[in-house]
This record gives C-alpha cells, structure tokens and sequence, in this order.
C-alpha cells in the first residue's frame, strides 16, 4: 500500500521520510536500515540517510512504500 507524505518544503530527507511515516522510532533506526540497503528509492536501492526526498519521489521499505507530495506556497510576484 503507497501512502503519501505530504510536505510544505522544498524536501525532505529520506531519514526524516521514515520516520514520518511510521516505519521506524527513532533516527538511529532509519539510519541503520537505509545504510544497511534496505530502503529503495525510485525503485533503486539508496544507502544515503540524507538523500533530499522532493515532489514525486517514493521510498520502499519492509514493504510498505510512500510517496513525497510537495504543496509549496506560491510567491507572490
């Protein structure tokens, strides 16, 4: 099952990503399991727990999966 995290930045870090959404407790733990090759990302493994998450992108883990929907606010011109 895909959920999806929204965010109201620019990215966010895949570490951060894990933890939001509920696939780990703590830093530690996503940082072992994505250093361990456990985590995807767009489909490829990713061992890089500071890997900037933006608008589109999806991560897989333990068989669930999420994927990152930016609502930035618009600038004003």
């Amino acid at each position: 099952m895909e959920e999806i995290i929204e965010i109201t930045t620019e990215f966010i870090r895949l570490d951060h990503l894990l933890k939001l959404g509920g696939a780990v407790d703590t830093g530690g733990q996503a940082k072992f399991a994505i250093q361990n090759g456990e985590v995807t990302v767009n489909g490829e493994v990713c061992t890089m727990r500071g890997k900037k998450m933006r608008d589109g992108d999806d991560a897989s883990y333990k068989g669930r999966s999420w994927t990152v929907r930016a609502s930035l606010p618009e600038k004003n011109a």
